[in-house]
């Protein structure tokens, strides 16, 4: 059985246990089923089963936290199976706006969503620590400048030690995707990957997204994102520079990691975005 028929059959089971009727067809991404269904009082909902991973062990317990406020309302979770029932939201998101007036409004939601964090969550200092163990490794060897991961090994040191790289409840995964229209409100976030951490962790993957649109003024191009994201959310500047660079080379080593044919494309981008927030 696949994972995906995996995910399918608890699918099947929560429907019934919980009197769901299906409203739709499911929908799937890398690691996730999500299934239009209606209440037994007939409110259309969605139900998400998440193939286990720990980005995704405290979903629900940040979709609580955050109480509706500026993102996708929680209504039943069952952490066990990695199952939410969620309010259903329309398929529009940021991709079809300005990319700058997307980050102003990605901005905006930084301020709302960086709570304090609760004890339960994995730490962001933790992973900074992780990572400069593995950049440091001698026998990896990724296709970036050895000046930059170097770079990059520091920051992670740095972030590892700093007292203030833990402590918010942070997405970690927060771009144009990941941000639908609602009807409470006009947006709402989806899908977070939590940890506790530094709100200034979010601002990268605002910019590596979307990157064919740099259309070859890439510089501009993310020094307008960058600080469109920053000002919004009154960040510091140099401290949400260095997290972009170290999570840019860490998305390398995840390429080279991940799959057995790197995408070379992608890996270029990386390097062209982490040296462009840097000029």
């Amino acid at each position: 059985m696949t994972w995906l028929e995996e995910l399918a059959e608890v699918a099947r089971d929560l429907r019934e246990e919980w009197a769901l009727t299906p409203d739709g067809e499911p929908t799937n991404g890398r690691t996730a089923l999500v299934h239009p269904v209606r209440t037994a009082d007939g409110r259309p909902t969605v139900l998400k089963v998440v193939r286990p991973h720990w980005e995704a062990e405290h979903e629900a317990l940040a979709l609580q936290t955050w109480g509706g406020r500026g993102v996708v309302r929680l209504l039943r979770a069952d952490p066990r199976r990695f199952a939410i029932l969620l309010e259903r939201l329309h398929t529009e998101d940021l991709s079809g706006l300005w990319d700058v007036q997307a980050c102003e409004i990605v901005g905006g939601f930084y301020r709302r969503l960086h709570v304090p964090a609760p004890p339960q969550l994995r730490t962001l200092s933790d992973q900074a620590a992780r990572w400069e163990r593995e950049l440091g490794e001698k026998e990896r060897r990724l296709p970036v400048p050895p000046r930059m991961v170097e770079q990059a090994r520091s920051i992670a040191r740095d972030f590892a030690k700093d007292g203030a790289t833990d402590g918010r409840l942070i997405h970690t995964d927060l771009h144009f995707e990941n941000v639908l229209r609602g009807d409470r409100e006009e947006w709402l976030v989806i899908d977070p990957k939590p940890l506790s951490g530094d709100p200034h962790y979010e601002v990268a993957p605002m910019l590596w997204n979307r990157f064919d649109e740099y259309a070859g003024r890439i510089r501009d191009g993310v020094r307008m994102r960058f600080f469109a994201l920053v000002d919004t959310a009154e960040l510091d500047e140099d401290r949400a520079r260095a997290w972009a660079v170290l999570r840019l080379v860490v998305n390398v080593k995840g390429e080279l990691e991940d799959n057995p044919t790197p995408d070379k494309d992608w890996i270029t981008a990386m390097i062209s975005v982490a040296k462009a927030v840097q000029d």
